[in-house]
């Protein structure tokens, strides 16, 4: 028989929810949480291991852990990987995406993991890891791990190509080299599909375009002496204490901070906990990522009618289009009704 690791988060594992979210790994013989199901429904392995880690800890700390989790696996036996389900737990599908794509390059063991569509780790972690379409909640627990054992028994059992629209994981992006049953040449494959185009039936492209999220531009502000600005940053500058637990890469949090009676950003008051820049100027003189201190100048010249009372932030490496989407549309209402006329986005 086989042998199978899982990498779940410290809810699953019955530890606590986000009070335990900064929990740091820990490896566990044995079924833990969903490897139960997971478990049950592998028939050519069963899970020997199974490797606990906060959502938190992954995140802020994600050489440490990764450090700690591959030193707990330098020390078993295993023949595949699998992480979750993470469902729609962005931070989670982040961490099963990360510890996935180290495994496979560290011990060349197939990994598999499973989310739902919406979860930032899908965009981030698909070209690197089998993932699988998973539920919203756990409600889907049983559904999911059996779409992640059934492939496991198939690559334990042999198996080497698997065709995303075969097996129902996302489309990694991988292209490979085959021959045809049916033997029909490129040429009159694609005369077929525009033929079938030009009349409006059904066809199947071989090579999809990835469809563009194309903003209109929004018409110009004409008396800028009489408009209400609210900055945006994606620098991640937030107070020291980080109230929100934005993390510091591929975030799926933002904050929404009062400035009502700042001139400026204070060094110490304010910090930045953005991941993919040297963070000592904008810990100095957090003002270089937001300026607030020029736009009062502005504010206090006439340029500018007034700054509005908050600022928004996040943080925007390895943010994922869809999370940022999903942020944006969040601080949108906070912006309308304040009355904001324009936002300058800020970031690194």
């Amino acid at each position: 028989m086989k042998k199978a690791v899982l990498y779940i988060n410290q809810f699953f594992a019955g530890i606590g929810g986000e009070e335990m979210a900064d929990h740091a790994p820990e490896i566990r013989e044995g079924l833990v949480g969903p490897g139960l199901a997971l478990d049950g429904s592998l028939k050519n392995a069963e899970v020997t291991h199974t490797i606990i880690c906060g959502d938190n800890f992954m995140g802020s700390n994600t050489e440490e852990a990764v450090a700690t989790i591959n030193g707990f696996l330098k020390d078993i036996e295993f023949d595949i990987f699998f992480a979750g389900p993470a469902f729609q737990a962005g931070r989670y599908g982040v961490a099963c995406g990360t510890i996935c794509k180290h495994v496979e390059k560290e011990f060349g063991v197939k990994t598999i993991t499973s989310m739902h569509v919406e979860n930032p780790g899908v965009e981030m972690f698909k070209k690197d890891t089998y993932v699988f379409p998973g539920g919203k909640s756990a409600a889907a627990m049983r559904k999911d791990t059996a779409k992640m054992a059934g492939l496991g028994d198939k690559i334990l059992d042999g198996g080497t190509l698997f065709l995303a629209e075969e097996e129902g994981f996302f489309v990694r992006g991988v292209r490979h080299q085959v021959w045809r049953e049916d033997a029909v040449p490129a040429a009159d494959r694609a005369i077929d599909m525009l033929i079938k185009k030009l009349a409006g039936d059904d066809f199947q492209t071989e090579l999809p375009i990835p469809k563009l999220d194309r903003v209109p531009i929004a018409a110009p502000i004409t008396d800028l002496s009489k408009a209400n600005i609210a900055i945006v940053t994606t620098g991640g500058i937030v107070p020291v204490d980080n109230p929100d637990r934005i993390q510091s890469a591929s975030a799926t949090r933002w904050g929404r901070y009062d400035i009502s009676a700042d001139m400026g950003l204070e060094g110490g008051v304010y910090k930045t906990i953005h991941a993919g820049f040297d963070p000592a100027a904008a810990d100095a003189d957090p003002d270089v990522i937001v300026p607030i201190d020029s736009m009062r100048e502005y504010e206090k010249e006439g340029k500018i009618g007034k700054l509005h009372e908050f600022f928004y932030s996040t943080v925007g490496t390895g943010t994922t289009e869809a999370e940022a989407a999903r942020m944006a549309s969040e601080m949108v209402p906070f912006l309308q009704e304040a009355g904001v006329d324009a936002i300058i986005l800020t970031s690194t």
